[in-house]
């Protein structure tokens, strides 16, 4: 079993101190440290007054902290950004790390963040799979053919430009789709290396699997090419728990404080399960 840590963009705001937890995390065997994406938390919720720093800059900083843990977005809400821009960044993420990043994606669900973003909770989805459609069309060009290939209408104003370096990763990074609803199922079945679910029981775990197997069937996926299974845990797990995960079909479950406790106290209280030991 893998296990990822969650929350670092919430822990400092201090370069120093995201540094040394990013440097604690990787000494400890963590293999993948996991960013939240929001950019904005509507009035008057408690989320509003606590700090936390952007995705990718904050995924940015901490691939010149560390070299060998994955970095993860978990996850990406994709209505909310630029299908072009991102695609940079995210590149450009792959680059600076060496091909450690993991991509995570969502559709979102807080109404007054996607409006703020001009996007509305009923047009999020189709709004996501342009985004990643588009994406997906800068990161793997058809090296044969022509300068003005044939493109599907929904991105035909990308047919007069490329974008380079392509990732490091090829085709692209790992796209780690979020979201526990049948339309994610088939979004991670189609496009995805991987699925991501937000604070599940074993059980909880082994309902969705179900629901990604059956997308998986009717997509037509390949058997040879099985979703890798992340789940956050709303607490540290114990080892039989671990085990209950393991049997659900999870590769990596995520970890991360409880709200107010301190992360590098988190961070040595996990030692021992990181560790096996």
């Amino acid at each position: 079993m893998n296990f990822g840590v969650y929350g670092l963009h919430r822990a400092a705001l201090e370069p120093a101190r995201l540094a040394s937890l990013a440097s604690q995390a990787e000494d400890l065997g963590v293999e993948s440290l996991w960013v939240g994406d929001h950019l904005a938390m509507p009035v008057g919720s408690r989320e509003a007054h606590s700090p936390r720093l952007e995705a990718l800059a904050t995924l940015l900083f901490l691939a010149a902290c560390t070299r060998r843990v994955g970095l993860a977005a978990g996850v990406i809400v994709l209505p909310q950004r630029h299908p072009v821009v991102l695609a940079k960044q995210l590149t450009s993420l792959d680059h600076l790390s060496a091909g450690r990043l993991i991509v995570g994606i969502g559709v979102g669900h807080i109404s007054e963040e996607l409006a703020a973003c001009g996007v509305s909770m009923a047009d999020r989805g189709r709004r996501a799979d342009e985004v990643l459609e588009a994406m997906v069309h800068l990161w793997t060009p058809d090296e044969s053919a022509s300068d003005e290939p044939q493109v599907a209408s929904s991105r035909e104003h990308l047919a007069t430009v490329r974008q380079s370096p392509l990732p490091y990763q090829r085709p692209h990074p790992p796209l780690i789709v979020g979201g526990h609803s049948p339309a994610a199922h088939r979004r991670a079945a189609r496009v995805g290396a991987g699925w991501f679910g937000w604070l599940l029981s074993p059980d909880e775990t082994a309902e969705q699997v179900a629901g990604l197997r059956s997308a998986c069937n009717a997509e037509g996926r390949s058997p040879d090419r099985p979703l890798e299974i992340t789940v956050s845990a709303a607490q540290v797990p114990d080892a039989q728990t671990v085990q209950a995960y393991r049997e659900a079909g999870v590769d990596r479950i995520v970890i991360g404080p409880e709200p107010g406790e301190d992360m590098g106290s988190f961070l040595d209280g996990i030692a021992g399960l990181v560790r096996g030991t």
